[in-house]
């Protein structure tokens, strides 16, 4: 195996920083893998170009688990657009606002809502975004707010459920690592030891209602909710749109609510079918949503059809037009899947991963393996790849060290749950950003003073933990999340 070095950081990072100096995401992303083909191939130009296209963007195409995702956008994205051609989804916000009296209220019913689609972390987004998007117009909240909320209620909720895909890969990991050091303890038992240790999870789906009930934002946030506001006053032919309704809501409304609930009770069905014949996989959850979103595309197409007397053509024609909207955002997330190849082919995780050598007190090892964590998963965009190379380490080193093999693995999970979360070359940062319509770059750039903050206090929280390991760890860094985040909330007092 090639040691590429500290060169192994030059994709991740050159990316990062192109992104954020250009504002291209497509074109930091391309720098970003040309550079690690460059690496790989001993500076040689041309094999650069071919390895680029040939090893990496391609053979990510060809990946069959890659296929099926782009297959799932295109789908939800074409039943998205029906259900807006329609005039559903704007019925149905303009009713909600009604009933939901206040733009906090439609917060937490997105995070509530984002809480209930648990099993899925990329199908999350796709499917709570544009049940919110609009309503989110109405009460004047940038779509940044929904993409932040988007984005911390998929994957912090889906790691903490045992019995669904990621429960199933982080068990057979536990497995293997344990096999290692020759302990013997059942991996299902490990895992439901180890959620109350997973302190990132936890304290990124508590920031949401802390931040919310506090009516205020701070950093980025706040400046583009005060912009967004700004540019909403300046346009008052946007706000009579908004201020009123359409005479049809009640016969548009159905238009929403039929199709999205043979949506939820096909995904519903399907989950539980699975579950209880033989267990769920990846492949199952995405072969349920394909499956009831095109039901759920063809009874909106119906009602259409006998309401709106539209033609099955012209639907079929507004359905692949929603398609065609997600082409971007499926080009991003195959150049991002294709740099976390780039990544993986340098070694930069391996490379990480070094820095852990030595003597390294037992007490400290789950701070620094949270931290560690956090840079692998933020310059690989992979939390998955992230246990999987950590995990690997971390188990059999804490093991020699003494240190606690729950505290390890939970910082080993929290870690690359963090780094995942503010990457912008992460899945589901890219998918969440896709739910809520808004500037990637945004949203990368708003959450993250949110997400700061709250992996601060977990890795605070994993210092306690290794001195003083309980339960009450949790709560207590709930409480300093609380002090912390309303300590910054006081500063931006006035709106």
């Amino acid at each position: 195996m090639a040691d590429y070095g500290a060169l192994s950081l030059v994709p991740p990072l050159l990316t990062i920083a192109i992104a954020l100096y250009s504002k291209n995401v497509l074109f930091a992303l391309s720098c970003g893998i040309f550079s690690g083909s460059l690496i790989i191939v001993d500076f040689n130009p041309f094999a650069a170009v071919l390895n680029s296209v040939e090893n990496q963007v391609l053979k990510e195409i060809s990946s069959g688990t890659q296929v099926q995702v782009i297959l799932t956008i295109f789908v939800i994205g074409g039943f998205v657009k029906l259900l807006e051609v329609s005039g559903g989804a704007s019925a149905f916000a303009r009713k909600m606002s009604s009933i939901v009296t206040s733009g906090a209220k439609a917060q937490l019913l997105a995070w509530l809502t984002g809480i209930g689609i648990f099993f899925t972390d990329s199908g999350n987004s796709l499917i709570v975004g544009p049940l919110y998007r609009t309503l989110f117009d109405e009460f004047k909240i940038c779509r940044e707010k929904l993409a932040y909320i988007l984005d911390t209620t998929s994957s912090p909720i889906s790691i903490l459920i045992p019995f669904i895909g990621w429960g199933a890969y982080i068990m057979s990991l536990i497995e293997r690592s344990y096999q290692e050091i020759g302990r013997d303890e059942n991996a299902f038992s490990v895992l439901i030891n180890v959620i109350p240790y997973q302190f990132y999870a936890f304290l990124a789906l508590a920031a949401v209602p802390i931040l919310v009930l506090s009516g205020r934002e701070f950093g980025p946030m706040r400046a583009t909710q005060m912009k967004y506001r700004a540019s909403l006053k300046e346009n008052e032919a946007m706000q009579e749109q908004l201020a009123n309704p359409d005479a049809d809501d009640n016969d548009r409304i159905g238009v929403f609510l039929y199709p999205l609930a043979v949506m939820l009770l096909l995904i519903g069905g399907l989950i539980t079918w699975h579950a209880t014949h033989g267990g769920i996989s990846g492949i199952h959850i995405r072969s349920t949503l394909v499956i009831a979103y095109i039901a759920a595309s063809f009874t909106c197409m119906e009602m259409m059809r006998r309401y709106q007397s539209v033609s099955y053509a012209e639907s079929l024609a507004v359905f692949i037009k929603g398609a065609e909207s997600l082409v971007y955002i499926s080009i991003v997330l195959v150049l991002a899947w294709s740099l976390s190849s780039v990544t993986k082919d340098v070694h930069t995780a391996d490379y990480l991963a070094s820095i852990i050598s030595g003597s390294v007190s037992p007490t400290f090892f789950p701070m620094i393996v949270f931290a560690l964590g956090a840079l692998i998963s933020l310059s690989t965009g992979s939390s998955y790849g992230t246990f999987a190379i950590l995990m690997a380490i971390a188990v059999p080193l804490g093991f020699e060290l003494n240190a606690s093999m729950y505290l390890t693995i939970a910082a080993v999970l929290s870690g690359g749950l963090f780094g995942d979360h503010v990457s912008p070359i992460s899945d589901t940062t890219v998918l969440a950003s896709a739910g809520a319509e808004c500037s990637h770059l945004a949203h990368v750039t708003t959450q993250g003073a949110y997400a700061a903050v709250t992996g601060f206090v977990a890795l605070l929280a994993f210092g306690a933990a290794g001195i003083y390991e309980s339960g009450l760890v949790l709560p207590l860094a709930i409480v300093v999340l609380v002090i912390l985040l309303n300590v910054l909330l006081r500063t931006n007092r006035k709106e």
